[in-house]
């Protein structure tokens, strides 16, 4: 729970604050659900879980992740794990859907012929659920939803993650401020995206393009690279052949794209981050991206929050206990930077509002703290 404690505190008027529009609004908090009441729901359960564990009444959950492509759904997959243990009275079946949208609809479909008793889906893509969760419903199995969102039916009891639009418009909102600040007029910019059709690719795009439609910024090319290192690689690879000398600007949606983009460019003998001619964006925030923003490889970083397991374990105490639940909670989620030029950024997000959210200059000890 470090970092979820970290994530809250260093984002003021964050990302939390935010609306979405996959979503039914409620009138719960990433901070309160977060770093309060999913702890206590961590420690109650706990408890609670050593009399369910020791007479054998554990309830029964199925969890289909998307895959391990990223050291951030590493990081969920074990924050889910840890929190849906047999020690908190939980016996969580887990499917790795390796990021193929067809085995995830079958992992679902399989947990309702179990008769599980919840269901945690991270959706790989964000339509063609529609079906699959009147089934849940029919069965009378609540869903919950963490990270990606279900654009096509809201036949889900709960959704918790990060509001992907924000994460875009807020690297969009850095990027104008930080080339004011450096004296640069042109952006010429190549972008490695996530998963084509995921909420998160589709979020950060939207946000990110808001700004570069509204400030005649290039954008030279766009291709996805799945959110991998291999994709990032291969992706950045072909662009500074094609692109060789005409860009200023790559943004990868993730850490780990953003790694295989750093091994194109230094084969290619192309210099970049802080003090380089290329500035390099990236979103996640693991410990691995944080290093390269303090080695000042990485010049900002976007945190998706991956640690849902203790905000879904709080949500089935709440169900087991005939509680209404929110809709659905926004992690709270800072954004860190390497150079310390800028102190704010403050942009309108995707609710309308005007927020003015920190930037925070990565040191050893964030990431020591970070997941």
């Amino acid at each position: 729970m470090t970092v979820g404690a970290l994530a809250g505190c260093g984002s003021s008027s964050g990302s939390s604050s935010s609306g979405s529009s996959t979503a039914a609004q409620a009138d719960t908090t990433a901070a309160d659900v977060t770093t309060e009441s999913a702890d206590e729901a961590v420690s109650a359960l706990t408890e609670a879980g050593d009399t369910a564990a020791a007479s054998g009444d554990l309830i029964t959950v199925g969890f289909a992740q998307v895959g391990h492509e990223s050291d951030w759904r590493t990081a969920s997959t074990n924050s889910v794990q840890a929190a849906l243990s047999k020690e908190n009275g939980i016996d969580l079946q887990f499917v790795d859907c390796d990021n193929d949208s067809a085995a995830q609809l079958d992992a679902v479909r399989n947990f309702i012929q179990q008769g599980v008793d919840y269901i945690v889906i991270d959706p790989i893509v964000s339509t063609g659920w529609d079906t699959v969760l009147t089934e849940a419903e029919d069965a009378d199995i609540p869903v919950i939803v963490i990270d990606r969102t279900i654009d096509d039916s809201d036949k889900y009891t709960a959704w918790v993650g990060s509001e992907f639009t924000n994460e875009g418009l807020a690297a969009g909102a850095w990027l104008k401020a930080y080339a004011e600040a450096k004296g640069i007029s042109d952006l010429n910019i190549l972008e490695i995206t996530g998963t084509t059709g995921s909420s998160a690719e589709i979020g950060r795009t939207k946000g990110f393009h808001q700004y570069i439609d509204d400030n005649g910024w290039n954008l030279l090319d766009s291709q996805t690279g799945d959110f991998t290192q291999d994709g990032g690689q291969q992706v950045m690879e072909s662009y500074v052949k094609s692109y060789a000398g005409q860009f200023n600007v790559v943004i990868c949606q993730n850490d780990n794209e953003a790694f295989g983009a750093i091994d194109a460019m230094d084969a290619a003998g192309v210099s970049y981050g802080v003090d380089g001619d290329v500035i390099l964006i990236s979103f996640d925030a693991c410990s691995a991206g944080l290093t390269d923003v303090l080695a000042g490889k990485i010049n900002a970083d976007f945190q998706c929050n991956p640690l849902q397991g203790p905000d879904c374990l709080n949500l089935i105490q709440k169900l087991e206990a005939g509680e209404e639940v929110p809709k659905q909670t926004f992690m709270a989620e800072p954004w860190y930077v390497a150079e310390d030029i800028l102190p704010n950024i403050t942009y309108t997000n995707n609710a309308g509002e005007e927020v003015t959210e920190d930037l925070i200059v990565v040191d050893q000890s964030i990431i020591d703290a970070d997941y």
